[in-house]
């Protein structure tokens, strides 16, 4: 029964960036309270092409939202303070993608090397955090 509390969708905000989402999902308690799950879904795409999503999931209680707004806060003005707000990384690895791409040599049949096939299996897994017992002492 708590089961299908969780998957109820009291009210949910998606946010797209790039390859990942961010799921902002708000849930019931067995009391009734609500909290919130923030999940992360990434997608990837297995050796024979068929894309698949590794995802990762937080919850967040109303007790602690007001230190969690403020160290999010706190950490994104730190980065932003010293880095600016320009995306540093896509402009390195775009680089980095284009000397790479001029730089390497085309392998002759003789010297390309067969590596054993594994095949990884979707995952379907989350790694929860339960926040329950922080902050109550």
């Amino acid at each position: 029964m708590a089961e299908n509390r969780d998957m109820e969708e009291i009210f949910s905000k998606s946010v797209r960036a790039g390859r990942r989402t961010y799921f902002f999902d708000v849930r019931s308690t067995r009391a009734g309270d609500y909290y919130m799950t923030v999940t992360e879904s990434k997608r990837d795409f297995n050796e024979d092409g068929t894309p698949f999503y590794k995802k990762h999931k937080i919850y967040l209680y109303k007790e602690d939202f007001t230190n969690f707004k403020e160290a999010l806060n706190e950490v994104s003005d730190y980065i932003i303070k010293e880095k600016g707000e320009e995306i540093i990384s896509n402009t390195v690895r775009k680089t980095e993608e284009v000397s790479e791409k001029k730089e390497e040599p085309k392998a002759t049949p003789k010297e390309i090397k067969e590596e054993p096939e594994t095949k990884e299996k979707p995952s379907t897994d989350f790694t929860e955090v339960n926040f329950d017992d922080l902050g109550k002492e």
